[in-house]
């Protein structure tokens, strides 16, 4: 399951590429890049928040197996 799970994250994270590409490409009427903004919005909280379950999952893995290593993630500007 969890396969499936990356899997729709990997799929989120190029449709996002693929719409920013769109908007940033090509000539789009104030309708279509409101529809593509809207869906890229979309597409952002379903990977944050996927990011943010594998975050908890990994603290959750290190906390039992006894070993509190946990450490921030540090994001790349």
């Amino acid at each position: 399951m969890a396969a499936k799970k990356s899997l729709n994250f990997e799929k989120a994270l190029a449709e996002l590429e693929q719409l920013v590409a769109e908007m940033e490409n090509s000539e789009l009427s104030l309708e279509d890049s409101l529809k593509r903004f809207e869906k890229g919005i979309a597409l952002t909280t379903e990977c944050q928040q996927a990011l943010q379950k594998a975050e908890l999952k990994v603290t959750e893995l290190v906390e039992k197996s006894g070993r509190i290593l946990e450490k921030n993630f540090e994001l790349d500007d």
